[in-house]
């Protein structure tokens, strides 16, 4: 039987505990969505909910988005350390924090909410959230910046200060952000909604040490940790050990410079997981650098996909192999006043550095390459009917890379958005000034291989009114996603503006406040993923089903994968002479 300082625990009273933790996440994560105002947090479910024990290490995780997995834990570890270490806290406190340099950082959009927990008295815990603000303020709408020089151009940054003394509202700072956001009634609707959540949580954690008391919760909590911590250990025994290298390079505005290039060094032991980003680029003054928190967060989630913890709770144990190098001041390890609102390109960039170095030894793992970008939109204007503002800001779907046994994923969010949703088009064509002309797959024949690459999207946007405002920045622009064993490139990310007099701009990866007037329309395409594969090597028959799916034509059947495909019967006629001699 185990046990944690003296305190004897069953191992069914544990499973008990464990499933508890997670249910109460899972109703953090509820209540918030239930509650919330805006459509990137209810829809699109840009957010994530969570539980630490009193030091700040992750115990329990309602998510959305998967890079909020590695933000939460660190965000309270700073809160914890800033506060004196729990003591500057007490009950009823809620501190609110929005710096990307500090612990759980990412940029000034996503804000954080954090709430010690305390039992008769003792801090024994924190309810965390971290949401996408639809609006923090900063000079562009929407407060996603794709052309910033420096943070103070991106929003309100909110370091750490307290929302709740002991629960007691500082109406200070609600006024301060009332005063400093475009829409205040959404941003503080998410607020009040992350508000309701901690205390949701809290209330919970509460109910299980009057259930089980106070010493067995915290006793079973050391024991997940250690769990965790020994089932990494287990795990890092199945990876191959040594050393492993990666280089790539992270886009941005072409007209200020780059593309940038980044490495890494992963070296693995039946100890460690080490991740060296040392000898990147440096930060630059293009929005497109993360923090170091920010590519702690991805790398983790990356850590995770390697490792497969599928059935075990995620908790801070699981991490504790991971160690992450970086120099200071470069552009994924960014430091202070370097611009960070398009930081997902720095930090899943790196992360995927990670995928590519090892996902030739790790078939059954990782896939080929995928459209990486956000592919963040953000589109402002005057609603046609209402003539109130609106504001569109939503990430893009796209494709993922073809793996062992298995074709690409189709019209699905990159790595770091995760279980997240794009808006319906009901709901868009409803709340903003704009008509959905079309939203279908990008069927372009790209990433060909015996196992075929997931296909990217295009969606188009008809502005309904004049002077609208499009920003954008889709990576993966100039370098496509990488093919494996002998599979395709995939296709590249763009966004065209298709103006109403005929004239076409475009295709472009990056755009900051684009004018768009009536009629004209903004055309979102994403990229088609990597192939697996000689595409010799594809069964015809799937050739010819693919053909008539539409994934590609029967010209690239012939072309690309050696088989004659009828256009009209879809039958296949014949085989070239190249692919009856592949083995």
């Amino acid at each position: 039987m185990p046990t944690t300082d003296k305190v004897n625990i069953n191992p069914f009273t544990l499973e008990v505990i464990k499933d508890s933790l997670m249910s109460i996440g899972d109703e953090m994560f509820l209540a918030l969505a239930r509650t919330s105002m805006s459509p990137i947090i209810y829809e699109v479910l840009d957010y994530a909910c969570g539980l630490t024990d009193a030091k700040g290490r992750l115990i329990s995780q309602g998510n959305g988005v998967t890079s909020f997995i590695g933000m939460l834990s660190p965000m309270v570890q700073h809160v914890y350390e800033k506060f004196d270490y729990g003591k500057g806290l007490k009950d009823g406190d809620i501190i609110i924090i929005n710096d990307p340099y500090v612990g759980g950082g990412s940029h000034l959009s996503d804000v954080g909410l954090v709430m010690p927990i305390f039992y008769k008295g003792e801090l024994i815990a924190f309810s965390a959230n971290k949401g996408h603000w639809t609006e923090v303020g900063g000079k562009d709408p929407g407060s996603f910046t794709s052309d910033s020089n420096e943070i103070y151009q991106e929003g309100l940054q909110l370091t750490g200060v307290k929302l709740f003394d002991e629960g007691k509202v500082n109406q200070a700072v609600v006024d301060i952000i009332e005063a400093n956001v475009r829409l205040p009634e959404l941003s503080l609707g998410d607020m009040w909604a992350q508000v309701a959540a901690l205390k949701t949580g809290a209330k919970r954690i509460v109910e299980l040490c009057d259930k089980h008391s106070k010493d067995l919760v915290i006793a079973a909590i050391d024991n997940l940790l250690k769990q965790g911590e020994m089932f990494a250990k287990k795990e890092l025994e199945l990876l191959p050990k040594g050393i492993f290298t990666a280089e790539d390079f992270i886009e941005g505005d072409p007209k200020k410079g780059g593309p940038y290039p980044i490495k890494v060094q992963i070296t693995i032991t039946d100890e460690e997981f080490i991740c060296d980003f040392r000898g990147s680029h440096p930060q630059v003054t293009n929005p497109v650098n993360c923090s170091y928190f920010g590519l702690l967060a991805s790398v983790r989630v990356m850590y995770l996909a390697i490792m497969r913890p599928a059935q075990n709770n995620i908790n801070e144990g699981v991490f504790l192999p991971l160690k992450i190098l970086t120099d200071k001041g470069s552009i994924i390890s960014a430091e202070r006043p370097a611009p960070v609102s398009m930081n997902f390109e720095g930090r899943i960039g790196g992360a995927e550095l990670i995928w590519k170095a090892l996902a030739p030894l790790l078939p059954d793992r990782l896939t080929a390459g995928h459209l990486l970008s956000v592919c963040s939109v953000v589109l402002s204007g005057q609603h046609h009917d209402t003539n109130s503002p609106f504001l569109i800001v939503e990430p893009s779907v796209g494709g993922w890379g073809a793996g062992e046994g298995m074709d690409g994923q189709r019209g699905q969010f990159c790595m770091g958005d995760g279980e997240t949703y794009n808006i319906p088009i009901e709901v868009a064509e409803t709340r903003y000034g704009v008509l959905v002309d079309e939203y279908s797959l990008r069927c372009d024949g790209a990433g060909a291989g015996e196992y075929i690459g997931g296909s990217g999207v295009i969606r188009s946007y008809r502005a309904l009114s004049d002077d609208q405002k499009l920003s954008a920045t889709f990576g993966r622009h100039q370098f496509r996603p990488w093919g494996m064993k002998g599979g395709e490139n995939g296709s590249s990310n763009y966004v065209k503006i298709l103006k109403k007099d005929g004239q076409v701009v475009g295709p472009l990866g990056v755009t900051a406040r684009y004018p768009l007037n009536q009629g004209d329309v903004a055309q979102l395409v994403t990229a088609t993923g990597g192939g697996y594969g000689n595409p010799l090597k594809r069964p015809a028959e799937k050739v010819a089903k693919d053909v008539k799916n539409g994934y590609i034509s029967a010209a690239q059947a012939k072309e690309k994968f050696g088989v004659e495909i009828d256009p009209i019967t879809f039958e296949i006629r014949k085989l070239t002479e190249q692919r009856k001699n592949i083995r």
